[in-house]
Order: C-alpha cells, then sequence, then structure tokens
C-alpha cells in the first residue's frame, strides 16, 4: 500500500468506469446528518475531516445539527525533511485547520489536538480519554477514519472510535467511517475494498462548494513550502480530484458486525489469501518460532490448535505432534489449511467453533493463538473449562494474544490470559511479554522444564 499522496495513485477515472461507484446505496434516514442529535467528525491529521466528510460537515450545520470536528494530531509529519521547522508547520496546520472548519460552517466546534502526527497507536489511551467526553451520546452520529485504510493513523483512530461507540452509554450513537487512502491504493477490484458496506453521500451546490473552500486553504498540502524537492506538495492533483467529485463515500457497519462470526472470518480469508501476512511478516515468523520453543515438552501425544486460520502454526506445531487436531470456523480457512497440510497425514484440520462443540477426547497440548479475544468473556469462560475438562492430567495450554486493542475484539488479551490464570487447575509456567504480545504457558503439572527433564 501507498501512502505517498505526492503520487498520483489510482486515477478517479479507473474508479468511475466501475457501474458499483454510482450505484452504491444512498446513507439511509438512520444516519443522514438531518436526523440525528449531533455529529462529531474525528480527523488523524488536518484536512482528513475535509477531505473525508468535508460535505457531510456542511450539509449537518446548514440544517441546524450541532457539529464538533476533532483533530488528533498536529500534522508535522505531512513533510519529511521539510526545510521549514517542525514548529512553524505545526501552527501552518493549525491555522489552515481552523480556516477550513470556518469556510465549512462559521459554528462548527473546532478541538485541535497535540498529538505528535505518526504516533496515535502509541498514545492510544491518552486519545481515548480525550475523546470520551466529546462523544455526540445517543441519537448522534461520529465519523472517523476507515479502520481498513491501511495508514496506522487512520487504523488506529478508527479502532477507538468503534471501542468508544461499544460503550454502554453510547447505545444509538451512529457510527460512519470515511476511506481516504483507499482511493490511492486501491482499485475497484482491490480484494479490501468493502463494497457491501459503502454508502453514498451525494453533495449539494452549497456543501461541495464549501468542500472545495476548505480544501483550498490548506495550503502547505496543495503548494510547494519552499524550492527544495522535500517541500513539494504533499496532495498530487490525480490523488486531490477523488474529494472534489461532489459526492462523499462512506463505510457503513454490515449487519450483524462486532462479534466475529463465521461470515465475518470467511470474508476475510476471501479477500486475501494471508489476510495477516502470517507467511510474510517477521514479526509473525518470530512469534511463532517463540511460540513453538516455548512448549514444554518435546513432544506430545494428541494436540488441538483453536483458530488454526490458514494453518501456519499448525504446520510448525506438527512435528511436536503424534496427532494434531486443528480447528477454525471458517470454511474459506479450512480449505487453505487442508491444502498446506495435506502432505501430513497425522493433522487432521475442521471447521467447527470450539467454544460452542468442543472435541472429545483428551489432549495433551492446547494451544490458542490470536483466538481468545474474539469470544465474549461468558463464551471464553465456558471454553477454557472445557479445555481444562479436557486437558491430560500433565497437559499443557499455550495462549499467546495481541495485546494493541481492535475493533472485533470482544475482550483484552489480558482478560483472555488472566481468565485462564484464575482457573485453580491450571499452573502458568512460563510468560513472555513483549510491547504488542503476550504468550503464556498454562500446565496442570507445575515443574518447569526443567524439573521435568530432571536438571533438578
Amino acid at each position: 500500500m501507498s501512502f505517498d499522496g505526492r503520487a498520483p495513485g489510482t486515477p478517479v477515472e479507473a474508479w468511475e468506469a466501475d457501474p458499483r461507484l454510482l450505484d452504491l446505496p444512498p446513507l439511509d434516514g438512520a444516519v443522514v446528518p438531518t436526523s440525528v442529535s449531533r455529529l462529531v467528525v474525528l480527523a488523524a491529521h488536518p484536512d482528513d475531516e475535509t477531505l473525508g466528510a468535508g460535505g457531510l460537515i456542511a450539509h449537518a450545520a446548514a440544517h441546524g445539527i450541532p457539529v464538533t470536528v476533532v483533530v488528533v494530531t498536529d500534522g508535522a509529519a505531512s513533510h519529511p525533511g521539510s526545510t521549514t521547522s517542525a514548529e512553524a508547520l505545526v501552527a501552518t496546520r493549525a491555522e489552515e485547520a481552523r480556516v477550513a472548519v470556518g469556510l465549512l460552517a462559521p459554528d462548527v466546534e473546532l478541538v485541535q489536538g497535540s498529538i505528535a502526527d505518526g504516533t496515535v497507536r502509541e498514545a492510544r489511551a491518552e486519545i481515548t480519554e480525550r475523546l470520551r467526553p466529546l462523544l455526540p451520546g445517543p441519537g448522534g452520529l461520529l465519523v472517523a477514519p476507515w479502520r481498513g485504510d491501511g495508514h496506522r493513523d487512520h487504523r488506529v483512530l478508527g479502532e477507538i472510535a468503534a471501542e468508544l461507540v461499544a460503550e454502554a452509554d453510547q447505545a444509538g450513537t451512529t457510527l460512519l467511517e470515511y476511506p481516504i487512502w483507499m482511493w490511492h491504493w486501491g482499485s475497484p477490484d482491490h480484494p479490501d475494498v468493502p463494497w457491501a458496506s459503502l454508502r453514498l453521500s451525494s453533495l449539494d451546490a452549497v456543501a461541495d462548494a464549501a468542500k472545495r473552500s476548505a480544501l483550498a486553504a490548506y495550503v502547505s498540502q496543495r503548494r510547494p513550502l519552499s524550492d527544495a524537492p522535500e517541500d513539494a506538495p504533499v496532495l498530487h492533483p490525480v490523488f486531490e480530484r477523488h474529494f472534489t467529485r461532489g459526492r462523499e463515500v462512506f463505510v457503513v457497519a454490515e449487519p450483524g458486525s462486532g462479534p466475529a462470526t463465521e461470515a465475518t472470518f470467511d470474508r476475510t480469508h476471501a479477500r486475501r489469501a494471508d489476510p495477516w501476512r502470517v507467511t510474510t511478516r517477521w514479526y509473525e515468523r518470530r512469534k511463532r518460532a517463540l511460540t513453538v520453543a516455548s512448549l514444554p515438552r518435546e513432544r506430545y501425544g494428541r494436540v488441538l490448535e483453536v483458530g488454526c486460520s490458514i494453518g501456519v502454526l499448525t504446520g510448525d506445531l506438527a512435528p511436536a505432534a503424534d496427532r494434531l487436531l486443528a480447528l477454525d470456523v471458517s470454511s474459506v480457512a479450512v480449505q487453505a489449511a487442508r491444502e498446506r497440510l495435506a502432505n501430513l497425514p497425522h493433522v487432521t484440520v475442521e471447521q467447527a467453533d470450539a467454544a460452542a462443540d468442543y472435541p472429545s477426547g483428551t489432549f495433551d497440548l492446547v494451544v490458542l493463538s490470536e483466538v481468545g479475544y474474539y469470544l465474549a468473556p461468558d463464551a471464553f469462560g465456558r471454553l477454557v473449562d472445557a479445555i481444562v475438562d479436557g486437558l491430560a492430567d500433565d497437559g499443557d495450554v499455550v495462549a499467546c494474544h495481541w495485546t494493541q486493542p481492535e475493533g472485533d475484539f470482544r475482550q483484552s488479551a489480558d482478560d483472555v490470559h488472566a481468565r485462564l490464570g484464575a482457573d485453580p487447575r491450571l499452573h502458568r509456567v512460563s510468560h513472555h511479554v513483549e510491547g504488542d504480545f503476550v504468550l503464556d504457558v498454562f500446565s496442570r503439572d507445575p515443574r518447569s522444564v526443567a524439573e521435568r527433564t530432571g536438571l533438578r
């Protein structure tokens, strides 16, 4: 994916040529701005609010709806290596945002944050607390960057928005997400374009004119800061045209979205053969190696892996197992895993929801990698009970989970590992924590590996 706005990216004409774009369903009555009590628009960087939702802001304000725009970062990373000082660029971008939002509608409340550009993930907790009192509340509309946009700041801010809307006191708040970089790196046939969730908002002449004026106010993004190459305009004219089309496109939550389901994971695996890039990312390869290296025993009789996805970790576990049963709720993932592991006759891959239908028999090892947080706490509690009930007297449980929040998690990695550690029948025999994941080994056997192997 490319996030260089200086490059033209995919031209508007490529999108216009696909009839699906203009045939998108309109925003329905539940989310049209004239039907909501308050509109809050979140922007990761100054100009995101205008690019993605400027027309929506102008239209809502024109109909008397209170509007708040929150710009989270200072935007200072827009010109890497610029000859302009960071302090001057921060001041410039703040003033541009003030002018631009005022052009969208004079009564819009603008809240400007001071988070360093590019550090939304690192400041996630701080941003969440700052945003909580600014939410529109029941009957309101929250608009945020699309979580699938690729750019890390956009993704994380979208995740924060989704998490806040899911809180109990925000029942009745509607969430919309706006894509920006998708128009640049994507194309109509790109597997990550969420066609089924896209909705079209056509701008009237007044809202369209306001958006164009506001976009023109971001001079630092559209004209050179100096003659130096690194001070070239950030928005290529071809890229900018995506946002001056007289319409805006938003992503809405699909029916039943929230808790991950079989259909959710089927769509994820159908869009991309390796959705989380577990075969190519060093992070993933290293994490798998650590998971396998954490096994207290060199060899196990019967092994169960819950949530095997396309079977990459399964293949790494296979040499340590006499028999290995790998389960996943996605039929698409199961088929991919079966093809990947076809040369391992002692490995069986089945489509199943272990939380609802746990396999019978006794297992010497159960592996839970990146799966526990997709389950609600009560469902995960039932799964833990089933795992421990079916665990051999000296059996082990390995759990490894990403510790950063995501929009479709039902609980945190800490919650998952705490529930496992709370079972009195299990002993934590190893505990590995890094900035992004936690890896624990629990066992019915409290002895260390050295004790098990006779070293002490």
